[in-house]
């Protein structure tokens, strides 16, 4: 019936207000629906064998089920199916009292939402009934399209698929008495990241067990079928075996239908008929598909917090219960209105009555013991080891000195003083020139030998991929604890999607958490023999972009003293992304400690001035490029011309304010250096940007240069050589090349 005549009947609570049907009536709703079984002394399902905790289970995969399609619809917009066909196996989880989750699918969105509805939770931000919800479902200030970092009860953002497994293991790590279940598509399986994630993880941490994958088995990606869709259960149970998995818990909704013929794959015979879509069957196999999930759930859930890797997997037809099935399901599009007959039908179908509504929504609000806006271990500041006073080796100008060497020793006394602190790394530290990490924090491994410093409870994680490096190291700091993500520059691009969702993620958060702090090292100038494949500097154009976001901040110390200052500096920041990027070689020592910070806090310093019949600014980011710049100097000054070399350290600084959204993140930094101080540094008769990797990161300073004449030299491309400088001679950066690119431009700007 319409909610016009219902609310004739019987008037709904005001958070029902947008739903556009009610159901006159549904079946024992009287007897087992009469009153919520959770409450303010019972945050979970006192008996999950009973009939009543299966039967408002079954009632709240139903309410998930109708939100996610009327707040869809009332759009046009966005992604019903996926979360459809998970919907029995979340509603379980949530009033079993776990409600610390997360998803590997950015398109169950509104799935999530609509549980953080149910609760409250969205109340923080102004949401107060479905109305509202459908009002500003996928608008700005509102929910977006994915979840991000600004919606209240919700831990982790969900973008591009195979992510979510990290922001669930990080969770663990850091939360040993909580459960983190990870909604799977099987979709998203065919991702390689996942799998071998989880296996590296529980090999390395195999007392963190406290996480829950949970695969949406439903056959169907997002416009075709799955890659998995033709697997039996025996190879999906063997698969996670494989991975780590001691307990693999399989509900197959096909084995609950009380009809030969109720609906599965369209006309794929037999083989495909095994996806099943469980809201047709009759309600006595309805409970009893119900009870099936909710003791699967519970049986998982309990081994995952005691000792034993467990997965639950829900296997029924994509788009259970919502407007469409099968891939058809995933996406409304413009036609695909609230009058429509797809989506009427559907929202028809689903319809609970006023009293079922009453009944959910007490069971979600006191699930686990609140909202999730006020339980989830992400709603407050984690409690961090104090790291006052950390002590930084400053050496003399004048010396040579390996920065990345001088930063291990600042890792070391961080991991000391916070057992928690991990430090992630694809290809070694030690071929960084960091040992010493490995040396004090121990390789974690459960191999124990001291050769290679490893042993089964060290704080450096070593899985051979840079996604899983990027994934826990991220996590972690997501979830408010320290972490550090090392990589050779050339190989990090592989670790960069999830480091790009969580960094922009940070910028939404309602908390202060931990920056998420990568260090790149070994850069193309130190891989000559290694020929191209080693040689991959553009990576920095991915972060000079990400500048214009207003928490990114890239740094460029110069030497092993600034090198020290920046990650002493990173480490005291708060919801930013904060990339140092440096050489494991021995190079001259530029700065003093006090100079360093100076320069990290205004963006850049005067390294050396020489004056002359004309200024050329060199304004250089990176270390090794330094060689080069200063011989060039020297050239010039042979000619009579003067020269200043300004270290660009931190860019971001070097932008105007309004060139940066500084003001709209969270933790804004609105520190920008000012024009006056700006000419004092940049101002010459020409300006020559120089960079060992692309020209990105000094668009702020050509932006602002008031020279009439300005160039770059920057990194071109990679080359099997024998020696840094054969390098800079390929790329045209060498020392004779910038002293006649300078006279060149001297003598046009003077014409």
């Amino acid at each position: 019936m319409s909610a016009q005549l219902q609310s004739a009947l019987e008037t709904p609570p005001a958070f029902c207000e947008g739903i556009q049907y009610f159901a006159d009536s549904f079946p024992e709703i009287d007897r087992l629906g009469a009153a919520p079984l959770l409450g303010p002394t019972q945050p979970a399902l006192p008996d999950v064998t009973s009939e009543a905790s299966v039967y408002q289970t079954l009632l709240a995969a139903d309410a998930l089920r109708y939100l996610t399609l009327q707040v869809t619809g009332s759009k046009s917009s966005g992604h019903p199916g996926g979360f459809a066909s998970s919907a029995d196996a979340v509603a379980a989880l949530h009033l079993l009292g776990h409600r610390n989750m997360v998803t590997e699918v950015g398109h169950h969105a509104p799935g999530f939402y609509s549980a953080m509805f149910l609760d409250s939770s969205l109340e923080a931000m102004g949401i107060h009934s479905v109305a509202e919800m459908r009002a500003r479902f996928r608008e700005r200030h509102g929910l977006l399209g994915h979840l991000s970092g600004a919606i209240p009860g919700l831990l982790a953002p969900a973008g591009p698929l195979g992510q979510g497994q990290h922001f669930a293991m990080a969770g663990a790590y850091l939360h040993r008495d909580k459960l983190f279940p990870v909604t799977i598509g099987d979709g998203g399986l065919g991702e390689p990241y996942i799998m071998s994630a989880f296996q590296h993880f529980a090999t390395a941490y195999p007392d963190v067990t406290n996480y829950l994958p949970v695969l949406v088995w439903n056959g169907y990606s997002q416009e075709h079928h799955s890659m998995v869709s033709l697997w039996d259960n025996a190879r999906m149970t063997a698969y996670w075996r494989a991975h780590g998995f001691d307990e693999v818990h399989l509900v197959e909704a096909r084995e609950f239908a009380d009809t030969p013929d109720a609906p599965g794959y369209p006309d794929q015979g037999p083989t495909m008929s095994a996806y099943a879509d469980s809201t047709t069957f009759g309600f006595a196999a309805r409970m009893a598909f119900t009870a099936a999930i909710l003791k699967a759930a519970d049986a998982a859930a309990k081994s995952a917090l005691g000792g034993r890797r467990a997965c639950l997997i829900v296997k029924q037809l994509k788009g259970a219960g919502v407007h469409a099935t099968g891939a058809k399901s995933h996406n409304l599009y413009a036609h695909h209105t609230l009058d429509s007959d797809d989506v009427k039908d559907g929202l028809q179908r689903r319809a609970l009555p006023i009293q079922a509504w009453k009944v959910t929504r007490e069971n979600f609000r006191h699930a686990g013991g609140g909202p999730a806006a006020k339980v989830a271990v992400t709603e407050s500041v984690r409690a961090l080891p104090s790291l006052d006073g950390l002590p930084l080796n400053e050496f003399a100008v004048g010396e040579n000195h390996v920065p990345t060497t001088a930063f291990g020793h600042v890792v070391a006394e961080v991991g000391r003083r916070d057992p928690l602190f991990v430090v992630t790394n694809a290809d070694g530290n030690e071929a960084s020139g960091m040992a010493n990490i490995n040396q004090a924090l121990t390789i974690r491994h459960p191999t124990a030998d001291a050769l290679y410093f490893q042993g089964p409870s060290g704080q450096v994680y070593e899985p051979l991929n840079e996604d899983a490096c990027a994934g826990l190291a991220v996590g972690v700091a997501l979830f408010g604890g320290r972490s550090l993500w090392c990589s050779y520059e050339s190989f990090a691009i592989n670790g960069l999607p999830i480091w790009q969702t969580v960094t922009q993620a940070m910028a939404e958060l309602r908390r202060p958490t931990p920056a998420t702090v990568c260090l790149f090292t070994a850069g193309a100038l130190e891989q000559g023999r290694n020929g191209w494949t080693h040689q991959r500097p553009e990576i920095e154009s991915y972060f000079a972009a990400m500048m214009r976001n207003g928490n990114v901040y890239p740094l460029f110390p110069v030497d092993a003293n600034m090198i020290q200052a920046s990650y002493d500096w990173a480490l005291k920041q708060h919801n930013k992304g904060i990339v140092i990027t440096a050489s494991k070689s021995p190079l001259p020592i530029h700065a003093t400690m006090a100079q360093s910070r100076q320069a990290i806090d205004e963006g850049a310093m005067v390294l050396k001035e020489t004056t002359g019949a004309h200024t050329v600014v060199f304004a250089v980011t990176g270390d090794m490029v330094l060689g080069p710049v200063l011989a060039a100097a020297d050239k010039l000054a042979e000619a009579g011309i003067g020269s200043r070399i300004v270290a660009v350290v931190n860019p971001r600084r070097l932008y105007r304010p309004g060139d940066v959204p500084w003001d709209s993140v969270s933790e804004p930094d609105g520190r920008f250096m000012d024009d006056a101080a700006f000419k004092t540094m940049f101002h010459g008769d020409v300006l020559i940007g120089v960079s060992g990797g692309p020209s990105a990161p000094l668009e702020p300073v050509l932006l602002r240069s008031q020279a009439s004449e300005r160039d770059v030299f920057c990194w071109k491309r990679g080359e099997t050589t024998a020696s840094p400088q054969q390098l800079f001679d390929f790329n045209g950066m060498n020392a004779q090349a910038m002293a006649e690119r300078a006279l060149a431009m001297l003598e046009r700007a003077a014409a």
